[in-house]
């Protein structure tokens, strides 16, 4: 396994928010992906629940990080915003792209594979990478931007509209051939 030094987590130069807890049934804080959620396995978005966000949540936006991706930037594995207060769970495999899963209204974004779903994780063989689902809890029942921008652009405006943030962080390492 190659070591690098880490990438700071993709919240560290957001300002600090509340936190609230999410859960799965698939993943375990620090654990191992399953290979349901590994790209040339299952490419399997994982099962998601949420409690303790603020009381004034509008919506929610769900997002998938690699800081670890050797591009500079990170990567973008999923995001997908605009979710109902009233949801606080996705059932494994919502980040299809085919909507399964997802409430009415929530919008997808192009991932970094250039596809707007669930792209599952897929780091250069032998190096260990962090996988960071976030939850975001956001002051209105829209973001504001549609499904044509970039995960930056949809970052950017959830820096100026997070009310709070859970986050789970799983790893993989990349099979060495």
């Amino acid at each position: 396994m190659t070591e690098r030094k880490r990438a700071p987590l993709p919240h560290d130069f957001h300002p600090e928010v509340p936190s609230f807890t999410v859960v799965s049934e698939d993943l375990a804080p620090g654990a191992v992906l399953a290979d349901a959620q590994v790209f040339a396995a299952g490419n399997t978005s994982p099962q998601l629940r949420w409690e303790g966000f603020p009381d004034r949540t509008g919506s929610f936006a769900v997002t998938c990080f690699d800081p670890d991706a050797p591009t500079g930037s990170g990567f973008w594995h999923w995001v997908v915003f605009d979710i109902p207060a009233s949801v606080t769970e996705l059932p494994a495999g919502a980040g299809s792209g085919t909507f399964e899963g997802l409430p009415a209204g929530a919008v997808h974004v192009r991932n970094d594979y250039g596809s707007k779903d669930f792209g599952g994780a897929a780091p250069p063989a032998g190096e260990n990478h962090r996988y960071v689902f976030t939850v975001y809890a956001v002051d209105g029942e829209k973001l504001g931007v549609g499904s044509d921008v970039s995960p930056a652009v949809v970052g950017f405006n959830l820096r100026f509209h997070t009310l709070a943030r859970a986050q789970l962080i799983g790893e993989y390492t990349g099979p060495v051939q």
